[in-house]
């Protein structure tokens, strides 16, 4: 006889923290209350005023990184805790924790390996014009680059298997770290869902640790090395294609004028656009090669994915030897 032995999944909410007092108490008491049985971890990274204290008051295990980046909690994060089932969620109260049931049971209906929550209203982030243009720009940009998987790559509201967890790489160090989970569900093809979720505003008092410039060129950098790193060959394909036109541009109107006197005044010239054309030779050589050796990393990468369990032992289907009937005949 057969029967399902199944237990309960491990939960672990996951918090990363940078001087939120204000708010992660609240945060943590919601979760809480929110999700009963799950652990909830707060990782605190060189906060100078009293959110460890608040998080920890509030009923979380605080955790301390002292590598100063969203990215850089996130590795620790997903490297030190155990679980079934992960949860992210950011500390300043923009997610509502009563919407983290939702995220955990569309994780378990939809055999999903990553539920991003999508922001409803990001647009009126605490009124800043520059972070609503960047996000419909580079939510743009990836799904022109990567695929359409995803319509709000920042979302920091997330729900995780565990095979997606340690199979994670998490080399970024900012706020580009959400990009790079988009980017390796992309890469391995992996089942993802997106809710959209009401997203609120901070409190007063209560700033942005986001830059518009600065995190903004940090995630623009992301794309192209991981563009360079996952599509080699349209990386390097596209310099090449660069190259050519530019020698093109610049070898024309020496041949030109070749044709029409038998003269080449202007050796530089025609030298720059004959290494213009050796480069985008080179480029697209590189592009070619590389493209082999990425689809090599990424067979990888799906294999040691692959190597977790899909559900775990919580689901897992055992067998149970019933007895043998005395009156069974013989």
């Amino acid at each position: 006889m057969r029967t399902l032995a199944a237990r309960e999944p491990a939960i672990a909410v996951l918090i990363p923290c940078y001087n939120e007092e204000q708010t992660i108490g609240d945060v943590v008491a919601r979760f809480r209350a929110a999700l009963p049985g799950a652990v909830i971890h707060v990782y605190d990274n060189n906060s100078s005023d009293l959110t460890a204290l608040a998080a920890r008051a509030a009923g979380a295990i605080v955790h301390r990184e002292r590598r100063q980046g969203k990215g850089n909690v996130v590795r620790r994060m997903f490297a030190d805790i155990d679980a079934d089932i992960y949860l992210m969620a950011d500390g300043d109260g923009t997610y509502a924790p009563e919407d983290g049931p939702l995220l955990v049971n569309t994780l378990l209906t939809e055999r999903a390996d990553m539920v991003v929550g999508t922001r409803r209203g990001v647009t009126d982030d605490a009124g800043r014009r520059g972070h609503a243009f960047g996000n419909r720009l580079f939510n743009g940009l990836y799904q022109f680059l990567f695929g359409s998987d995803f319509s709000d790559i920042f979302s920091g509201y997330r729900a995780f298997t565990r095979r997606y967890v340690k199979s994670f790489p998490a080399v970024s160090q900012g706020f580009e770290i959400e990009t790079e989970m988009s980017v390796h569900a992309s890469m391995l093809k992996l089942p993802v869902t997106e809710i959209a979720l009401d997203y609120g505003r901070r409190p007063e008092g209560s700033e942005s640790k986001l830059s518009t410039f600065r995190d903004g060129a940090r995630i623009l950098w992301m794309f192209a090395m991981l563009m360079k790193e996952t599509r080699p060959a349209r990386f390097f394909g596209t310099l090449a294609a660069v190259f050519f036109l530019a020698g093109i541009g610049f070898m024309v109107p020496v041949l030109w004028e070749y044709l029409l006197t038998g003269l080449v005044p202007r050796m530089p010239t025609w030298v720059l656009g004959i290494g213009m054309m050796v480069l985008g030779t080179t480029m697209l050589v590189a592009g070619l090669v590389l493209d082999s050796v990425a689809r090599g990393r990424a067979e990888m990468k799906r294999m040691h994915y692959l190597s977790y369990p899909a559900r775990g032992d919580w689901a897992a289907e055992t067998e149970i030897r019933a007895p043998v009937r005395a009156g069974r005949a013989a």
